[in-house]
């Protein structure tokens, strides 16, 4: 009986979406295969990069689709399972990116891989772009958050182009070109002149003439649709639950459902962002505070945000540096107790925010500083596997560096969301909320889906996940998850609370908090 309300919540919750020419993809969470790139190679198969469940491979003629999956006992397995970047060579090569886990190549039709991971990456390269991976007659080139590799011998050697900051990282590379306005590459693509590129500074085409390299930067740069195949004479997207039709417009789920609170203002976003906007100032979506990545990582103490090397960190407040030196493992680390506390009825709470990871600090240790006021330089110091701020917020009840900054605690006591304090992106809004179970205890690392985020998009948004025992919730709000930078609208968010599905409708506004509570 349970098996059979399970299946009649799954078809209301599934629109009557329109058939697509291609099997189902294989299901495990009820809640779709979130779907970041696909593709087809020369033999007619169809790859499927998924967030999180590796790749999906449907062969000509079959209805069954083979998966191929990390192994972390096998070498010769794929480098991740969060896969956005296909490629397929004149002999038989396969080449596929990740995100955070390098890209890999197969001779011999998927069975065995070659990767190029962080042992021969460095703390670098491991970010490959959506759709990321392009062949131009015989030179495959990979576009990442740190640049582009080039080979023209499957990988035996590399050439790297990046930006005129970044030659001495120059990865497995032999050499290293300046080309690149930003070494931050976001779209990769050819048209009949050259490479064409999309980084944090703007769009450029590439070509390689008998004189050498040539960049000339383009107002635009036409790409091919990101995340979709033609197939059966009909136009195929990937979306967070699976596979659609291109002119599918129907929400993943859709079903009547509770209306959450009306949103309102937030209670204390006091702080503005630690990254410029002309920078990258979007938080990294795969590894929210709180997250897991689907447990791949340990708990998340705060929200990234991905940057090449020497991009300037600001304060996010006022207030005096309590910390200016190296922390955990050697990560380069400024701490600043703000001007700004925090009331409750149950006490003060004294608030600091804390940078880690830098190549280089700026601000002493004693020094006072102001909202915007540059203290520091990205980079990957410390236990990092690419260039990027951490920022942690910390909402303490005692006045004790060594409780907020210490070199042998990854887990500090008072860490909260970063989400709750600093500025959403302009134009967008806060979703937060509890998730609690029959008896009325909070469900650790539950997966809130319905969400959509189409920025950043190297960085793709999947799920929210409630908090586990080693994250802390606002003190005001005593919540179990927020997401913010949400672009207003209305959603259907979804949760699996042991083996009930349940669902909550949220409107979201700009500039304004969306309460919703979760209980089966």
């Amino acid at each position: 009986m349970l098996r059979r309300h399970s299946l009649l919540l799954l078809l209301l919750a599934t629109p009557a979406a329109a058939q697509t020419p291609l099997p189902p993809l294989p299901d495990t969470t009820g809640w779709g295969v979130q779907t970041l790139t696909i593709a087809r190679d020369p033999r007619g198969s169809v790859w499927v990069g998924t967030y999180g469940q590796g790749i999906l491979r449907l062969r000509p003629g079959s209805k069954t689709w083979e998966p191929i999956r990390h192994d972390s006992l096998s070498p010769s397995s794929i480098s991740g399972d969060f896969v956005q970047a296909f490629a397929f060579g004149p002999r038989g090569e396969i080449w596929y990116g990740t995100i955070g886990s390098g890209w890999g190549l197969s001779r011999d039709d998927g069975h065995t891989w070659k990767n190029w991971t962080a042992t021969e990456l460095g703390r670098e390269w491991l970010y490959v772009a959506p759709s990321g991976i392009v062949l131009r007659g015989d030179t495959v080139y990979i576009g990442t958050a740190d640049g582009i590799q080039l080979t023209a011998d499957d990988g035996e050697h590399y050439v790297a182009l990046t930006d005129s900051s970044s030659l001495q990282h120059k990865g497995p590379a032999d050499s290293a070109i300046a080309l690149l306005q930003s070494q931050y590459v976001r779209r990769l693509g050819t048209d009949r002149r050259g490479l064409l590129v999309t980084t944090l500074r703007g769009n450029q085409r590439l070509m390689f003439t008998p004189d050498g390299w040539t960049s000339t930067p383009l107002m635009t740069a036409s790409f091919s649709p990101l995340n979709s195949l033609l197939i059966g004479g009909v136009l195929v997207k990937g979306t967070i639950c699976g596979l659609r039709l291109s002119s599918d417009t129907i929400p993943c789920y859709n079903r009547n459902a509770p209306l959450a609170e009306a949103p309102k203002q937030p209670l204390t976003i006091w702080f503005r962002r630690p990254i410029d906007r002309g920078d990258n100032a979007a938080i990294d979506q795969t590894y929210r505070y709180g997250s897991t990545m689907g447990g791949v990582f340990q708990q998340h103490q705060g929200v990234e945000f991905n940057n090449p090397e020497g991009t300037p960190v600001r304060a996010i407040g006022s207030g005096t540096v309590v910390y200016a030196g190296p922390a955990e493992q050697g990560a380069l680390t400024i701490a600043i107790r703000h001007d700004s506390t925090l009331s409750t009825i149950s006490g003060r709470y004294l608030i600091y925010s804390v940078y880690y990871h830098n190549s280089a600090l700026v601000a002493k240790f004693g020094q006072r500083v102001v909202p915007g006021q540059i203290i520091a330089r990205v980079g990957s110091t410390g236990r990092a596997t690419n260039e990027h701020l951490h920022l942690e917020i910390h909402a303490a009840p005692v006045d004790s560096i060594e409780l907020i900054v210490d070199s042998l605690q990854r887990f500090p006591p008072y860490t909260t969301n970063p989400e709750l304090w600093i500025e959403p992106l302009s134009g967008t809004g806060i979703v937060v909320g509890q998730v609690w179970d029959a008896k009325g205890i909070p469900v650790p690392q539950a997966r809130i889906y319905g969400l959509t985020k189409p920025e950043p998009l190297e960085t793709p948004y999947a799920y929210a996940e409630t908090y586990g025992d080693k994250a802390h919730s606002h003190p005001l709000y005593n919540e179990h998850f927020a997401v913010s930078d949400v672009l207003p609208g209305s959603y259907l968010l979804g949760v699996t609370i042991g083996t009930k599905r349940v669902f909550r409708k949220v409107n979201v506004e700009a500039g304004k908090l969306t309460w919703v509570v979760f209980r089966p």
